[in-house]
């Protein structure tokens, strides 16, 4: 038993070392490929910088992805404490982020801060204008929900679909200032650690906690915007490990903080509220100057 919860524990490690070389090792050059196509985007500053490079999520964890993919391939069926299941989750897990990602990049490339909120896409829907933020959040709905039905996710599935959607625009309200949705994150992936700890459910979480560990400092330094691409591929990964880890109990609390913070965004502005809060003013800011 203990000598299995080492090889978890070295296996969940070496992922997360990997995400962190691979990204760190791409960063550069994906940056230098967003700027010479002059994909670039005021800043809250107005200083125009790269957009969309949290496009290197779904970059570096496919590399990741395929190198498990590889090893289980390898290794005996007999010697791996991977089960059919959990295999399977390494292709709801690859279309999910690929598919968030593109309709992030839809936002990025295309979308207007004429209408804002989801409230005010949702609307927009309804009154018949397509607006990229209401594509995307139908988008991500049917995404969340597809996920839900596939064989072996179907138990909960509105709870799941909820969460899951909830989840992908969580980290997107957060995107309005350098660091601030990576950090959001990594708070996201602590507490889901502290509870799942090396079970193999966390596997996705920490490879983006190499992922994002690699990215954040370009962020935090407002040299990049991850854009939705990046906070949509955060959001489904936080998202989709909370539907695999967590009872039903647990996910009932997590989908009640996540209503209250859309209601909250919906009404107030975030970045006052952090602002009017020391300590989570000095989180926000730390890292960032």
């Amino acid at each position: 038993m203990a000598h299995l919860l080492e090889t978890k524990c070295l296996f969940l490690f070496l992922n997360f070392l990997i995400g962190y070389i691979i990204t760190l090792v791409l960063i550069k050059p994906i940056i230098n490929m967003i700027s010479t196509a002059n994909f670039v985007r005021p800043n809250f500053r107005g200083e125009n910088i790269p957009v969309g490079v949290g496009i290197i999520f779904l970059i570096s964890s496919s590399f990741v992805i395929t190198l498990n993919l590889l090893f289980l391939n390898i290794v005996p069926h007999n010697l791996t404490f991977l089960t059919a299941e959990e295999g399977f989750r390494y292709v709801i897990f690859l279309a999910g982020i690929a598919s968030i990602t593109c309709l992030g990049l839809i936002d990025d490339n295309w979308g207007s801060r004429d209408t804002t909120g989801l409230k005010g896409h949702l609307l927009s829907l309804f009154r018949g204008k397509i607006t990229t933020g209401g594509l995307k959040a139908m988008g991500g709905g049917f995404i969340s929900l597809i996920i839900s039905l596939l064989p072996g996710q179907n138990d909960h599935i509105i709870l799941n679909t909820l969460i899951l959607g909830l989840s992908i625009n969580a980290i997107n309200l957060l995107d309005l200032r350098p660091g601030r949705a990576g950090k959001g994150f990594l708070l996201g992936a602590l507490l889901l650690a502290a509870y799942g700890q090396a079970r193999t459910d966390m596997l996705f979480v920490y490879i983006f906690l190499g992922l994002i560990l690699a990215y954040l400092p370009y962020d935090l330094k407002a040299k990049v915007m991850m854009g939705d691409s990046g906070s949509n591929a955060l959001g489904i990964t936080l998202g989709l490990t909370a539907v695999w880890l967590l009872s039903w109990q647990l996910k009932i609390y997590l989908l009640t903080g996540l209503i209250v913070l859309h209601l909250l965004t919906e009404k107030y502005s975030l970045t006052k509220i952090i602002e009017k809060n020391i300590v989570l003013n000095y989180l926000d800011r730390l890292g960032r100057n």
